[in-house]
């Protein structure tokens, strides 16, 4: 099977049936070379129903979550993006696309210097990579829109406190394959709603507070 009906079966079989319709982000899924993000010997599985490995132990997430992802977000020229995990660049790469303003923080360094080769290999050079933990980095600046790429385990106020008035946040909170995806919008400065999406599973971020244990 070649690339490009590999990419048309991502979207056919995988994306569109997971409920997303959002003409933008299935263009942009099917414009941006997926395949460029992902390691020389996972190439044949770019366009899986898969986490493809990456470095440092680290997973892309799923075509459909992706996309889930970026349709929940609603993302719009002029937002200033927050990507918590850069990972591959991919997801760096589409949030860029819809937004122009994109600021990614990666805690492992071997992994922010891929994607740079990564996204630059595809003529994108404007996004912001920084190296270093989310959690002890405050940043200086709200967020229109917040994506965070890793799970968390425990419930958490952290990210919230960093969205803007209107802004959205996409977060999966939760351990184990009942882990749920939510996206968060600031709607006052004292006032959030929040929605559950789906549930998925996901590899927690790097230093994420632990969910606390049962004790009988």
């Amino acid at each position: 099977m070649n690339q490009e009906q590999a990419r048309f079966n991502m979207i056919e079989q995988q994306i569109r049936p997971w409920n997303v319709s959002d003409d933008g982000v299935l263009n942009i899924m099917k414009q941006i070379p997926r395949e460029h993000f992902v390691a020389d010997n996972y190439k044949r599985l770019a366009f899986a129903d898969i986490q493809v490995p990456l470095a440092a132990g680290q997973q892309m997430m799923e075509p459909k979550v992706e996309a889930r992802l970026l349709q929940a977000l609603q993302i719009k020229p002029g937002d200033k993006v927050l990507e918590v995990g850069t990972g591959s660049g991919y997801m760096t790469a589409c949030l860029d696309w819809l937004s122009d303003k994109v600021t990614s923080i990666e805690i492992h360094e071997q992994l922010s210097q891929q994607a740079q080769q990564h996204l630059e290999t595809i003529g994108i050079s404007d996004v912001n990579l920084l190296v270093g933990d989310v959690f002890d980095t405050t940043p200086d600046q709200k967020f229109d829109v917040i994506a965070v790429t890793g799970g968390l385990p425990a419930v958490s106020d952290y990210f919230e406190k960093m969205l803007a008035v209107g802004g959205r946040l996409f977060q999966i909170v939760g351990v184990g394959p009942a882990a749920t995806a939510q996206l968060i919008t600031r709607v006052r400065e004292d006032a959030f709603r929040r929605e559950n999406l789906f549930e998925t599973e996901i590899a927690p971020l790097e230093n994420a507070p632990a969910a606390e244990a049962f004790i009988f």
